[in-house]
């Protein structure tokens, strides 16, 4: 009898089928070697798929509306993007090690040691749920009104409950049914910003506007910085561990760099555009229809919220895995309702308040406090390591390791003591005008404790 062999992309298209329709049953685990399939451009398409979003948009506008000029908020697009090869060396932690980003983590803090650090990422990746939550119902209310129909505060709760149930779905799936729907996203989406990006080139006027200051200039950087790879780099792992260990690293770095830094970019700059273009919207929705047309409008609206939803798939499902990392014991499903619910919560009240822009701001550069010093201590960890791991489960962990948590807490003190925000400035930000160093503080600082500490560790216990 004759056979016919199966090309690997087709069985793995396959394979997603078969898996994305069962809820998946790993956690933060060993993933076995025989369940790991696929190759670096698939999860580079994930990320593609990932930042061609409205928030990405929305990061754009910010830069503009804080007072940079168009020159700078697109020299801080390039730099800030720079960090998604910071995703992309964390990345190489997954096929090595077999387990998500904070399984690798114990290693570094310890089982006990990491869970404040995890703590402070699943209220990261729980921040971001609400952003797309909320996008999700700006976009809903927007069709809504577009159809003649008003809604009411009590309106716009039952929509937020609405969306909560839905966006559970995926995240309940899994990895292979969140990354092939984000790979399979990304094409409608990149059509409709191309479309977008040509109609509202005629409305864009590039005046010589005086640039902002030095110190609003470093604070673009850091927003940039943590709406892209530095903010996502804590989940990296978390979808690059199905990939199998042999897998070349220079590969799965430049997928994830390329696959998210380029799409990101441009999309920043398209929100730069739509904000020069429409200086007087309060959010990523409304304004819209003064500058393309209803039925551009409403395509693009649809997107959005099938966007959001399949978002806020990454979200819940890296959150959920974190909570695992933390010492909650609930299974994977379990800590997706949960954080499905307290989503709810918090978007409902975002949603009713009316403040989307200044939320989105304070929650990106608050969040650098923790992930900043956590970045550079992982990837010094793997460094030193020279990107070798322990399978998972036979991984020995200490209970608390005292380089990491105290390398992570010194990085941390130092970000806050740089950042500028409308709630916080730090006393440093403070002496320099208000100048935001938090990003660099906190790598540079919890780098160099980290390789202190850990190289008077390795000679006391070889004395």
């Amino acid at each position: 009898m004759t056979t016919i062999d199966q090309d690997p992309a087709d069985e793995q298209i396959g394979r997603s089928y078969q898996i994305g329709l069962q809820i998946e049953k790993r956690g933060v685990e060993y993933i076995p070697d025989a369940e790991r399939h696929g190759k670096p451009w698939q999860l580079g398409g994930m990320w593609s798929g990932l930042v061609l979003n409205v928030l990405t948009v929305v990061y754009g506008s910010l830069l503009v509306t804080m007072g940079l000029n168009w020159w700078q908020a697109l020299l801080a697009i390039v730099l800030g993007n720079l960090t998604w090869l910071i995703a992309g060396l964390v990345s190489v932690a997954g096929p090595a090690a077999g387990t998500t980003t904070f399984g690798v983590s114990q290693l570094l803090f310890g089982r006990h040691g990491v869970r404040p650090v995890a703590f402070f990422n699943w209220i990261m990746m729980l921040g971001f749920e609400v952003l797309d939550l909320v996008v999700m119902v700006l976009a809903t209310n927007a069709l809504l009104e577009l159809a003649g129909i008003a809604v009411s505060p009590a309106g716009q709760v039952a929509i937020v409950a609405a969306l909560s149930v839905i966006q559970a779905v995926l995240p309940l799936l899994g990895h292979a049914a969140i990354t092939r729907v984000l790979r399979l996203l990304a094409v409608p989406f990149a059509v409709i910003f191309v479309l977008m990006a040509v109609l509202v080139a005629g409305d864009v006027e590039l005046a010589d506007s005086a640039p902002g200051s030095w110190a609003l200039f470093l604070g673009g950087i850091a927003l940039t910085a943590s709406g892209s790879g530095l903010g996502w780099a804590s989940t990296a792992a978390d979808y690059s561990r199905y990939l199998p260990a042999a897998t070349p690293r220079w590969r799965i770095v430049t997928a994830v760099t390329l696959g998210a830094g380029v799409p990101q970019m441009l999309l920043m700059a398209l929100g730069v555009a739509i904000a020069i273009a429409m200086p007087d919207a309060t959010d990523p929705v409304s304004g819209l229809s003064t500058v393309f047309p209803a039925w551009l409008v409403v395509i693009y609206l649809l997107l959005v919220i099938v966007q959001m939803v399949s978002l806020n798939g990454v979200d819940l499902y890296s959150s959920g895995v974190t909570l695992q990392a933390l010492g909650v014991r609930l299974a994977r499903w379990q800590a997706v309702l949960v954080d499905g619910v307290l989503c709810a919560v918090v978007g409902a009240a975002v949603v009713l308040s009316g403040s989307f822009y200044q939320f989105v701001s304070n929650f990106l550069l608050f969040m650098i406090v923790w992930f900043a010093p956590w970045a550079a201590v992982f990837l010094t960890d793997m460094a030193l390591r020279r990107g070798r791991y322990p399978r998972a489960c036979d991984a020995v962990l200490q209970s608390f390791s005292f380089p990491g948590v105290a390398a992570q807490a010194l990085g941390m003190v130092a970000a806050t003591l740089c950042i500028s925000t409308t709630l916080f400035v730090g006393p440093v930000a403070a002496a320099l005008g208000g100048a935001d160093l938090s990003i660099f503080a906190g790598l540079l600082v919890g780098a160099l404790t980290y390789v202190i500490l850990t190289t008077l560790s390795t000679k006391g216990e070889s004395a």
